[in-house]
């Protein structure tokens, strides 16, 4: 694969970059590992400074960082700018909880004093996808470098300017050569990575065809792995939400990141009673999406990451209306040279349908209408799916109750999809497995090493 940066609103190239060799992954197994082996010697307080200048340059140099992700990947600057922002959030959290995270937790025993450690496993590979080029990085670095893992990133091909930009970032935080290390590699080579001794576990976020080659090779030999990948995300409007709430949130819901986010909300689930209206609403919200440069602070509507990626997302519209979707609003062409597709809304949807069963990565809602609470849950479990969901309800009991119905690995009520590194990130059934982020994201690829002293009641 060519690893290259071709912006997706000028369609040009801008950039191509050298694959790695063999060779070159050699030298960061080596590095790696002799960083896990220093770092099992030193204690996780040592690396909360670093962590705590990653978070520094990425406050200073936050256009800078924004920009390469824009020209990479298409996004709005204004939400390249809050992704960097984020990153410097988990950063400093990681940093600051590591120590206690890896704190001994004591045992009872009847056979003496007991207690387990957390410690770090070895090097890690991480395989992330373009959507967002700083933060999936993050998730998995910031936590993991506190553990004392070293990591090695193989970053999508279409965002090589960002996977550079990171691992130069965290250089010049002062972290040890080999701490982190950035390779355009090729597949065959990720799976030369999985199998060497010196690498102790491989995260992923990505497609399920992605993910599931991954964890095979993972599988084969025995290595933690982590996978998200993806989702058909509901968002549940109940009879009793507060509907001006709804209205407002919903848009953004969607077509935050131009709908490139596994956790956008792509399946509306409305009650009957409002489902006209709220049609309405968010067409009519859709329709104020203006097109545009992303590096321009006025624009709200960013290209598709890639022109490969704007085809996929307009056949899959094709298809669903080749088999009785309703466009209710959208699909029409956007004059301008990027990898653009205009803000759509789909109804009529039914089982048959093969969009029913798919991810769709885009500005395309699907709007669903139930009568009444059973039907909404039913509906949205019926997904091979389980990543995130959104309930709207201004009772907060009802609003739990259904939250607690719905199978998916995480669950927000009254706002979007938030992400927050207090909050555990993962998801169920094709979705994926394993967590990032919070405590439990920091425990992933940690040894819980029990101890048992006899000597000692």
């Amino acid at each position: 694969m060519a690893y290259q940066t071709v912006d997706p609103y000028t369609n040009k190239l801008v950039k191509t970059y050298p694959a790695a060799t063999d060779a070159d992954l050699e030298d960061a197994l080596a590095q790696g590992h002799r960083v896990y082996t220093d770092w099992r010697r030193q204690a996780p307080a040592a690396r909360g400074p670093i962590l705590h200048k990653v978070a520094q340059l990425l406050r200073e140099k936050k256009h800078d960082y924004a920009a390469i992700m824009t020209r990479d990947m298409g996004k709005l600057i204004g939400e390249a700018e809050a992704e960097v922002e984020l990153c410097a959030t988990i950063a400093d959290y990681f940093a600051d909880h590591g120590e206690a995270f890896m704190a001994p937790q004591p045992l009872t025993s009847s056979h003496g004093k007991a207690y387990y450690i957390r410690q770090a496993t070895g090097v890690l590979v991480a395989v992330e996808p373009w959507n967002f080029p700083f933060y999936q990085v993050m998730r998995v670095f910031a936590p993991n470098f506190m553990v004392g893992n070293p990591m090695i990133l193989k970053h999508a091909s279409n965002t090589p300017g960002s996977a550079a930009a990171f691992e130069d970032m965290v250089r010049e935080a002062g972290a040890p050569e080999g701490a982190f290390k950035n390779l355009f590699l090729s597949y065959d080579q990720v799976s030369q990575a999985i199998a060497d001794p010196r690498v102790s576990g491989v995260a992923l976020t990505g497609s399920e065809r992605g993910g599931a080659s991954v964890a095979q090779e993972a599988g084969k030999q025995l290595k933690k792995s982590s996978m998200e990948l993806g989702g058909t995300d509901v968002f549940i409007a109940l009879e009793d939400a507060d509907w001006d709430a709804v209205y407002q949130a919903a848009p953004n819901a969607r077509l935050r990141n131009v709908g490139q986010v596994c956790t956008s909300s792509k399946r509306f689930i409305i009650p009957a009673s409002h489902y006209d209206e709220f049609v309405a609403q968010l067409a009519a919200a859709f329709k104020t999406y203006q097109p545009g440069d992303p590096m321009d602070p006025a624009t709200t509507l960013a290209p598709m990451n890639s022109e490969r990626a704007k085809e996929k997302v307009q056949s899959q519209i094709d298809e669903a209306i080749a088999h009785g979707a309703h466009v209710a609003y959208g699909n029409q062409p956007i004059d301008l040279p990027g990898a653009f597709i205009q803000p759509t809304i789909l109804t009529d949807i039914d089982k048959q349908n093969p969009l029913f069963s798919q991810e769709i990565f885009g500005p395309v809602a699907e709007v669903f209408k139930v009568t009444n609470d059973d039907e909404a849950i039913a509906l949205a479990n019926d997904s091979r799916y389980g990543l995130g969901s959104v309930v709207y309800s201004q009772d907060p009991a009802h609003a739990d109750a259904i939250a607690r119905r719905i199978e998916t690995g995480m669950t927000t009520i009254n706002a979007p999809f938030i992400t927050s590194p207090e909050l555990p990130f993962g998801g169920v059934k094709n979705s994926g497995y394993g967590r990032e982020m919070d405590e439990i994201g920091f425990a992933t690829f940690t040894n819980e090493h029990m101890i048992l002293n006899t000597s000692v009641k």
